[in-house]
């Protein structure tokens, strides 16, 4: 219970410029990450919801694949590409933010894409009967679905962003936990416990479950209002 309390004490107190940075870094990773996967997955997702060509299930199997990936095995394959021997070693992206905001978008797309299929294969065929008597081109069936879908689609970037605020594994490996440059919330919870500073560790719990409430209370008005 101390632990509890000194915790408490220590984010009211607004002394730990080590603890705001860290929440810093870690919404710019997981804001960055979740505004790429949905950018790339969601149109691909509607894509594959939507259309019917040669091979869809072979890919539909590989995204299934895809959104089951371990976080450490993301965080390897990243890891070996950005790597000095790398074939993008020349960048020198490894240990920063933009690595872990690469892995991550490894790791969120698949799911992304998806999610937003299981969805659009639901509305696609009763909005593209109606598309395709106005003519209308592709691009704009694309943004239709995703419009009638947007309830549907919130939860969806709740739910990636979620996943992108908790992740250990492969921001670990591609960012190195570096202070003031690449320490995320669940690196550093991480961290703390080894090192038994259970105050700064209940701290960083205590906010990554606050953000949790907001998103999850946020994605679960949208859904009471669809209902209404």
């Amino acid at each position: 219970m101390e632990y509890f309390i000194e915790a408490v004490r220590l984010l009211f107190s607004g002394t730990s410029g080590d603890l705001r940075e860290i929440i810093g870094v870690t919404l710019q990773m997981s804001l960055c990450s979740t505004s790429i996967s949905v950018l790339i997955g969601m149109p691909l997702g509607v894509l594959l919801g939507s259309r019917t060509f040669p091979g869809k299930r072979y890919i539909l199997r590989l995204v299934q694949t895809l959104m089951g990936l371990p976080p450490v095995v993301a965080g390897l394959i990243v890891f070996l590409l950005l790597s000095r021997s790398g074939p993008f070693g020349e960048y020198k992206l490894l240990y920063s933010v933009s690595a872990m905001v690469i892995a991550q978008v490894v790791l969120l797309t698949p799911i992304v894409c998806g999610l937003t299929q299981s969805i659009a294969s639901v509305r696609a065929p009763h909005l593209l009967e109606t598309t395709r008597g106005f003519g209308m081109p592709r691009y704009k069936e694309i943004w239709l679905i995703l419009s009638e879908s947007r309830i549907q689609l919130v939860s969806v970037v709740m739910m990636a962003f979620g996943r992108a605020i908790a992740e250990v594994g492969a921001v670990q490996i591609v960012g190195g936990n570096v202070l003031h440059k690449t320490r995320v919330m669940t690196t550093a919870i991480m961290m703390e416990t080894n090192k038994g500073n259970f105050e700064f560790a209940i701290a960083l719990g205590i906010v990554l479950l606050l953000i949790s409430l907001i998103v999850n209370t946020f994605a679960q008005m949208l859904q009471e209002e669809k209902n209404d």
